[in-house]
This record gives C-alpha cells, sequence and structure tokens, in this order.
C-alpha cells in the first residue's frame, strides 16, 4: 500500500510539470503567433489590408513612399513563413484544429488577393525590398504544401507570375542573394523551370567566400556582429539545400558540413538567451525582436538539434524570448498592430529601411508549432537553458570552438561517385586555394574507395 501511494504522489507531482510543458507552452505560444497574425491575415483575406494596417516609418526612413507601398507585403510574406509550418500540420486539441482551419481558409484568400492585380490589395512585386518579402513568402509555400496544393489553378499562375518580376531585381552583394535563390528553390520544389545559377551563386559565396569560422557566416565580404546569421542566413542556406539535394547532387559536398555548421550556431544561439529571455542588444534590424531566434526555432523544427541541446530545453528558452520581447501592453497598439521595438514602442531603435510590415518577422520564432504536440519538443518537462543553469550555480559543460578546417566529411555512398568528384568535394570543404587545386593526390584505398591519404605536389 506504502509502494502505491508514493507512486501516486511521485505522479501527482510529476504530472503538471508534464502538462504545463505539453499544453501552457504551446497554448502561450499559439495566443501570440494568433495575436499577432490575425489583424495581418483576416483582414488581408478580406481584401482591407491597406485600408486597416497602420504603416508606420522609422524616423530616419530612407525612401518613405516606397517604404510605405512595400510594408503590406513585408507583413504578409513574413506572417506566413512563421506560421507555415503550422499551417502545413494536421490533427492536434480540438481548439487548436479549429484556429488552424480558420487560419488556413484566411491564408488561401489572403494569398489571392496578394497576387490579384484587381484586387485592392495586390501587392508591391517589382523592386529592392519586393525581392526581400516575395522570398519570404517563397519560404512559407515551401514550408506549407498543404497552401500550394489548395490554391485555385488561377492563383498558382499569379503566384508563379510575381515570383518571376523579382527576377528583374538584382541583389545585393550579401545575403540578399539567398533572397533570389529562395524563389528559384520554390520553382525547384513545386517541378517549374528554375534558375539553377541563382541558386549556385547563393549557396557557393556562402560555402566558399563567406564562412568566416565558429558557426558564422559574412555577410557579404565583412563581417557585422549582427543577428542576420539567424534571421535569414542559416535557415535560408538549409531550406534551400533541403529543396534543391532532391533534385540535384551538386550540393552533397556541402550539407554535411552546413549541418555542422548549423549546430555549432545553434549551440551559441541558445547561449545567448539570458535567464529572463533578453538577449544581447546589438546590430541592425533589433526590432525584428524573437526573429533573431530564427535559425534556433527552424533547427528545432527541421529536428537537427545538437546532441548537447535537447528540444525542451530549447522550448523553454523560446518561450522566455516570446515572453520577454511581447509582454509588455506597449508591443501592441489598441488594434493588436506590432509597435516598433525591441521590449514594447521603442522608435528610435528604428533602422532606416523599418516599417510596420518589418516588424512581422518576428513570426519565425513560431516555427516549432509546426511540431505535433507529441513531439519531445512540446511533450517533454521544462528544462533550465544554459544561462539558468549556470547563474543558479549549476555546473555545466565548457563552451567549444568548432575548425572545420581540417575536417572531412565523407558521404557513405562515396563509392559510387567518381574520383573527380570525391577531389571536388574536398577543395570545397578545405577552401583549397586554386594554385594548389591541380596538384592534388588523392589515394584511395581497397575496397572501399575511402581516402586514406592527401598530399599536395
Amino acid at each position: 500500500m506504502k509502494k502505491i501511494l508514493v507512486l501516486l504522489l511521485a505522479l501527482i507531482f510529476y504530472m503538471p510539470s508534464f502538462l504545463w510543458a505539453q499544453q501552457n507552452d504551446r497554448k502561450l505560444w499559439l495566443n501570440y503567433m494568433d495575436k499577432i497574425a490575425r489583424p495581418v491575415l483576416s483582414n488581408l483575406s478580406d481584401d482591407r489590408l491597406k485600408e486597416k494596417m497602420p504603416v508606420i516609418l522609422s524616423k530616419r526612413i530612407d525612401n518613405a513612399d516606397t517604404r510605405r507601398k512595400v510594408a503590406y507585403l513585408e507583413a504578409f510574406g513574413r506572417t506566413l513563413s512563421g506560421i507555415a509550418p503550422w499551417l502545413n500540420l494536421e490533427g492536434g486539441q480540438k481548439e487548436e484544429v479549429q484556429l488552424r482551419d480558420q487560419y488556413r481558409k484566411w491564408s488561401l484568400k489572403a494569398i489571392a488577393n496578394a497576387v490579384d492585380s484587381t484586387a485592392k490589395d495586390y501587392m508591391l512585386w517589382k523592386g529592392g525590398q519586393p525581392l526581400v518579402d516575395a522570398s519570404f513568402v517563397a519560404l512559407g509555400l515551401i514550408r506549407c504544401p498543404w497552401l500550394w496544393e489548395h490554391l485555385d489553378e488561377k492563383v498558382r499562375q499569379q503566384v508563379i507570375n510575381v515570383f518571376k518580376m523579382t527576377r528583374s531585381t538584382v541583389p545585393g552583394y550579401n545575403n540578399w542573394i539567398l533572397f533570389s535563390a529562395m524563389i528559384e528553390a520554390f520553382f525547384c520544389k513545386y517541378g517549374f523551370e528554375y534558375d539553377p545559377l541563382r541558386i549556385e551563386y547563393g549557396i557557393r559565396e556562402f560555402a566558399n567566400n563567406w564562412y568566416v569560422g565558429d558557426g558564422v557566416f559574412s555577410d557579404g565580404t565583412n563581417y557585422h556582429w549582427d543577428y542576420y546569421n539567424s534571421i535569414v542566413i542559416h535557415p535560408y542556406l538549409a531550406t534551400i539545400l533541403d529543396v534543391v539535394k532532391q533534385r540535384t547532387r551538386s550540393y552533397d559536398w556541402f550539407v554535411p558540413r552546413l549541418d555542422t555548421i548549423n549546430k555549432r550556431y545553434a549551440v551559441l544561439q541558445e547561449r545567448m538567451i539570458g535567464t529572463d529571455g533578453s538577449y544581447p542588444v546589438t546590430g541592425r534590424s533589433i526590432v525584428y525582436r524573437g526573429a533573431v531566434f530564427h535559425h534556433l526555432a527552424d533547427i528545432s523544427l527541421r529536428k537537427k538539434l545538437p546532441q548537447s541541446l535537447p528540444p525542451a530545453q530549447i522550448r523553454s528558452a523560446l518561450t522566455a524570448v516570446i515572453s520577454k520581447t511581447l509582454e509588455t501592453s506597449s508591443t501592441f497598439t489598441t488594434g493588436n498592430w506590432l509597435n516598433i521595438g525591441l521590449y514594447g514602442n521603442q522608435p528610435d531603435l528604428a533602422d532606416v529601411y523599418i516599417t510596420t510590415g518589418s516588424l512581422y518577422i518576428c513570426m519565425d520564432i513560431f516555427l516549432p508549432l509546426g511540431l505535433p504536440d507529441t513531439d519531445e519538443f512540446w511533450s517533454a518537462p521544462s528544462q533550465p537553458w544554459t544561462s539558468v543553469k549556470v547563474w543558479s550555480g549549476q555546473d555545466v559543460p565548457a563552451d567549444h570552438v568548432l575548425d572545420l578546417r581540417y575536417s572531412l566529411i565523407l558521404m557513405q555512398d562515396s563509392v559510387d561517385k567518381s574520383e573527380s568528384e570525391l577531389i571536388n568535394g574536398i577543395v570545397q570543404l578545405w577552401h583549397i586555394p586554386f594554385s594548389l587545386q591541380k596538384f592534388i593526390v588523392v589515394v584511395f584505398s581497397e575496397p572501399k574507395n575511402e581516402i586514406c591519404s592527401l598530399c599536395f605536389c
């Protein structure tokens, strides 16, 4: 009898933790996701987004007229990219299923109005900033095949047409080359003719020229200490590679390397989150709020977290970030539109390109809602993240740099590749200078065709 009583007491103490993890965290995420997305998608579905959405510009705005016109596409594309995995999910609690059904209806109508030139909410698709946010629409459609499959054929063709408009825009020589690549990745995923050069350009520049080490890329030729590795670079590279590797093996040499880089940057991101969910206020676009952890949310969704980061630990950390960045009442207007700021209404934090629409990129922190509530990310009990552990006196393993300079990653199916393909992989992986490439000697062992030595002569 005593053993049974002890067991019952243990279950009583365990169940609240489990139920909090499974229900309360997810409910908090859903409530905030709904609060942010509802004004955008409900109004756009009614063809009234331009009528209803207030557009606040940075005090230092660089091009007020164009920024005001493109703000609606910003809000739409960024909202869609964040909500897409959840829209693609099936099942769950009754209330969540009903909410998802409503958002699916809104999203289908929203897309139709955004690409219909006769609609009041037809978006601006030509120009620099439209390329950026068209890529977020493309990213959303890649993340949610359900949406693409349920669009009318007429709307599908209109989507294709507006995406093709972006091809006339030459991207900046920085993370913008990934925006062009994402558009082509959309075409690639859904079986349309695509431009492989734009994808090649995006992947090769980052892989060969812009990796600076320890899990971090530069944003173009110069490194900037901001959050763009998370806001754009890591999630975009991972998504583009996930798509194109289904059609070509040209990037097999980079897939495992990027996975290693992604994991390292996830470790760094997790350690940036303070005990209260705050994080260093540094670099541009800081008003993107939770989007600075786009990568941590994305790698969680793709179930690629390193072994050192339990999914429930990341859920707990991201929950703290969501609460910290959205909890204060001045975060939202009276109509529940986002105000410019990181913690409330802080317009002076805005860069020259920031508008109300820009802020909706914060939706990308909600990507793990695309995992079912039975997934370990949601079902496991809450766990303290690194900052909480350290600043409560717990002992944790030391952090170590990732050095890829002499790490050779071989694919299991390398025996099926030609020697020239393997050598090309080595060249790309080790950043071997062009002047030395013609002198590479690779010795293969028998019978597994494994590399047993490599030298230059």
